[in-house]
């Protein structure tokens, strides 16, 4: 930003309505490049266009997927290729959604950046998130479909298999980013989960590191783990399962060793800090300054897994913005995820600071 464009942002602060020609005046800059000087100003996110409307600053911008989750549970040993008798719920689901809510109920000032369809879904899942989290920056789209996730779960709650349809962020381009830059100038911190394409994850990455914008990515699978660039300089954090951090750093985990040794070849993409979750054995992490440790969870009783991984990552944003350290991070981030391992729903509704304390202090000493 040079100095007449710092000057016109000034004017514009002062008076959001203010008009070309007063601001050709007070400029002493002819009209037509007054009118320049507003598109940089509108291409670097600085404003968000007519009247000059100002982002509003938030902690955290969550950036992906928002859509509909369906759940089936069998009611006993699931049996291949015959009928299995079942129940099954349906709630706001979305990796970069439920990241959000979480830290919505946390009490962090948070927005979400997401596309749904025009559509009784889109508009339902929208309604309900509001409550938690500012959606101002998504969008619903004429034409489309709101994405759709279902989980078939076994007795035990774990997943068996999973189906999502969610041809609805094909359509996103870094043209449909640009002009929505401003929301990202204005945040702290940005999440990304990898719901859209290749070229739209490029561009968010490479333009938070060149304006030192602290980002966290969080694969939403192995294959969409694959869209992510090779160079991942700038990412403060990455939060990944085994299945993705296969993907991302090309090689087989076998064996505790192998978890570092991926981790350590992500490092070298330009992370700052790695997490690779292992289910119900934990995590580790590793950072560029050489932390690295292994993290076992408490035995519980699991209710759903579902939306854990994300409750986990929110964990740890939530423990960043704090100023905690990486592994007690990584703790607050388990103990959160605890938290939702003990509910049928995505995000627990009974989620909140004081929730989390006691979780973390119950279970990590």
């Amino acid at each position: 930003m040079n100095d007449v464009e710092a000057l016109i942002l000034k004017l514009i602060i002062e008076d959001p309505y203010i008009s070309l020609n007063d601001l050709a005046a007070k400029t002493d800059v002819p009209k037509d490049a007054v009118a320049g000087y507003i598109s940089s100003l509108t291409k670097q996110g600085k404003i968000l266009g007519r009247a000059y409307m100002l982002p509003e600053r938030r902690q955290v911008l969550c950036v992906g997927g928002a859509n509909i989750d369906r759940k089936i549970w069998a009611k006993g040993v699931l049996e291949l290729g015959t009928s299995n008798p079942a129940e099954s719920s349906k709630s706001c689901g979305g990796v970069a959604r439920n990241i959000a809510e979480n830290l919505g109920r946390l009490g962090n000032n948070v927005s979400v950046l997401t596309v749904v369809g025009d559509d009784h879904e889109g508009h339902w899942l929208m309604e309900y998130t509001r409550a938690f989290v500012d959606v101002t920056p998504s969008e619903f789209l004429n034409g489309q479909s709101t994405g759709t996730y279902t989980a078939v779960l076994d007795h035990d709650g774990e997943m068996t298999v999973a189906l999502a349809e969610m041809s609805v962020y094909d359509s996103i381009t870094p043209a449909f980013i640009d002009p929505k830059w401003g929301y990202f100038a204005s945040a702290d911190f940005i999440m990304l989960d990898t719901n859209f394409p290749a070229d739209v994850l490029e561009r968010i990455i490479e333009r938070c590191r060149k304006e030192n914008i602290e980002l966290c990515i969080t694969p939403v699978s192995s294959p969409k783990a694959r869209k992510l660039p090779d160079n991942l300089l700038g990412v403060t954090w990455l939060i990944a399962n085994k299945e993705e951090a296969e993907a991302i750093s090309g090689i087989t985990i076998e064996n505790e060793g192998d978890f570092f040794r991926a981790a350590e070849i992500i490092i070298h993409k330009g992370v700052e800090k790695v997490v690779i979750s292992r289910g119900d054995k934990g995590l580790i992490y590793f950072t560029r300054k050489g932390e690295a440790g292994v993290l076992i969870p408490p035995a519980i009783s699991v209710i759903d897994v579902t939306g854990a991984g994300d409750s986990l990552v929110a964990g740890i944003i939530y423990a960043h913005l704090n100023g905690i350290p990486t592994e007690d991070a990584c703790k607050i981030g388990m103990a959160c995820s605890i938290i939702t391992l003990q509910s049928i729903e995505t995000v627990n509704p009974i989620l909140n600071n004081k929730q989390l304390l006691e979780t973390f202090k119950q279970n990590f000493k």
